[in-house]
């Protein structure tokens, strides 16, 4: 069969610095990623110099204040990075959206003298980051966390604002679950109980990942996304000075909602990348075999199946931009992530489920890229708030909150 090259996505960017940014992208992925994806994913492997690269290249902290190490490039481009990564190796894509997520509290809520001495290393400085929220008893439901952090020391009955309060010390003891890069993140944002049940009594803390009594588990056996280390992490009495407390105590949750809004649109771009990967496997593969003396592409029924593959990509991509403008001009957007998240994800499965259906038996070889596609855009659906979380948020803004 003929190798047919896939053609580049069509790309709206706001400015040439933008066109730069992706072509320089574009070829980190064609060179440094893409050639050992299948291997290294077959085998487990966890690429941390690639995401080392793509902190020297200024690609991790892309959404954030140029002033700490970022970017400063809008969340409208910042997306479109992420979909041109996953497309070449989720792991990669998902990873510096996971990194992106980490960063979000401190850079949105941290005091200045906080974000000086943190965010240069965490945007720019080759500092890998996860995300502790979910725990094992507390997934969809994230408000029940029960990992507790206990003040010593210090007066919290001082004023001072986001990590400038009482002083002293906290005591973070407890288990966090389904933690992308547990085991091998150098910094960790974790929240914890500071106070009663629910979300108002939920705090959050920047822990360094040497902190003694942080520790990770066994990384999880997937059916999908080997290379990428899913673990517990386990906080045993892990102590951290109040100056790593980030916002007021109990604006913990109110700070993981709005890191999960943007981090939404982050699983919606990558998700679109697995997609735009399998349609151009689908298409290269259609066009090159032939069956009945004809390429299989000449097939009407499955010219329409490659028609719709690439309808919902092209419909799941304007949707994740349109989110990412509104957040971009300051504008409300919870309710258009959800959407872009919810669209996205399930047009990957779908995508790639079809794409398996055009190689045929192929497809569901090793020897084709489909079926490891297939198999990560599985866990879209999940992160981040599973689909069916992302349907009760925009029912929410259509009729309001449930009754009790």
């Amino acid at each position: 069969m003929p190798d047919r090259a896939p053609q580049p996505v069509d790309r709206q960017l706001p400015t040439d610095e933008a066109r730069e940014l992706i072509s320089l992208v574009r070829d980190i992925a064609q060179r440094e990623i893409a050639p050992r994806a299948a291997e290294e994913e077959d085998a487990g492997r966890f690429p941390r110099e690639v995401f080392t690269l793509l902190s020297e290249s200024g690609l991790l902290g892309l959404p954030y204040d140029s002033e700490y190490g970022g970017g400063d490039q809008p969340y409208e481009v910042y997306l479109q990075v992420l979909e041109e990564l996953a497309a070449a190796r989720l792991t990669v894509g998902l990873g510096v959206s996971v990194h992106s997520l980490a960063c979000h509290a401190l850079a949105g809520y941290g005091t200045k003298e906080q974000q000086a001495e943190h965010l240069p290393g965490m945007l720019g400085g080759g500092l890998l980051g996860a995300y502790c929220l979910s725990e094992p008893s507390s997934g969809s439901d994230a408000a029940s966390l029960r990992t507790k952090a206990v003040r010593e020391g210090g007066d919290p009955s001082l004023p001072g604002g986001a990590g400038g309060g009482g002083g002293g010390e906290w005591v973070l003891s407890g288990t966090k679950a389904w933690i992308t890069h547990g085991g091998v993140a150098d910094f960790c944002t974790v929240l914890a109980r500071t106070g009663g049940e629910g979300a108002r009594g939920i705090t959050a803390f920047l822990v360094p990942g040497d902190a003694e009594g942080l520790s990770a588990g066994a990384p999880e056996k997937k059916m999908g996304m080997k290379g990428s280390p899913t673990a517990q992490v386990h906080l045993d009495g892990v102590r951290v000075p109040d100056d790593r407390r980030i916002g007021e105590e109990g604006q913990g949750f109110a700070i993981a909602l709005s890191a999960l809004d943007s981090g939404r649109l982050g699983i919606a771009a990558c998700a679109v990348g697995v997609a735009q990967a399998a349609l151009d496997e689908a298409v290269a593969y259609a066009t090159g075999r032939e069956q009945f003396g004809r390429p299989i592409a000449d097939f009407q029924g499955l010219r329409f199946m490659l028609a719709d593959m690439a309808t919902r990509i092209e419909a799941g991509r304007s949707l994740y931009l349109t989110a990412a403008r509104l957040r971009d001009a300051g504008r409300p957007f919870a309710r258009q992530a959800a959407m872009a998240k919810l669209f996205c994800t399930d047009t990957a499965m779908q995508v790639t489920v079809d794409a398996v259906q055009v190689l045929g038996g192929y497809g569901y070889t090793a020897d084709f890229a489909v079926e490891r596609y297939m198999r990560e855009a599985k866990v879209l659906q999940i992160v981040e708030g599973t689909n069916q979380i992302q349907r009760m948020v925009i029912a929410r803004h259509l009729v309001g909150p449930e009754s009790r």
